[in-house]
């Protein structure tokens, strides 16, 4: 398979044209970019090698889209397990109750999934 490169001379130095693949406009989310700041510091070949495949993004997109969706799931069972007060009447200690159900779902979350060896 021969692949034909073309290259943009930048003063004495040629420098390939290279293009990425994926060139998709989806955002990163929280999850996501915590991800990839996990990579880079802890494990920067596995990183370097993801770049360099194009597999970083759709991983960190994948990784975004799992802790959303596992964090919806965690918050209705913590809410099952733990009922929160009547918010029409104690609105502060609903507002209490619920950040603390999310501190929990997202420890788990974190865990889990962004800062995980099994989530690549």
């Amino acid at each position: 398979m021969a692949q034909n490169l073309t290259y943009t001379r930048c003063g004495d130095y040629y420098i390939p044209d290279i293009r990425l693949a994926h060139t998709g406009t989806q955002p990163l989310g929280k999850y996501g970019r915590m991800r990839r700041a996990f990579l880079e510091q802890n494990n920067p070949m596995l990183f370097n090698d993801m770049i360099l495949t194009e597999n970083l993004f759709p991983h960190l997109w994948e990784v975004q889209q799992t802790c959303q969706k596992r964090m919806e799931l965690l918050m209705a069972d913590l809410l099952a397990r733990n009922p929160a007060p009547d918010k029409a009447t104690q609105q502060l200690a609903w507002v209490a109750h619920m950040n603390c159900l999310k501190a929990q779902a997202e420890e788990i979350v974190l865990q889990e999934l962004v800062y995980g060896v099994a989530a690549v």
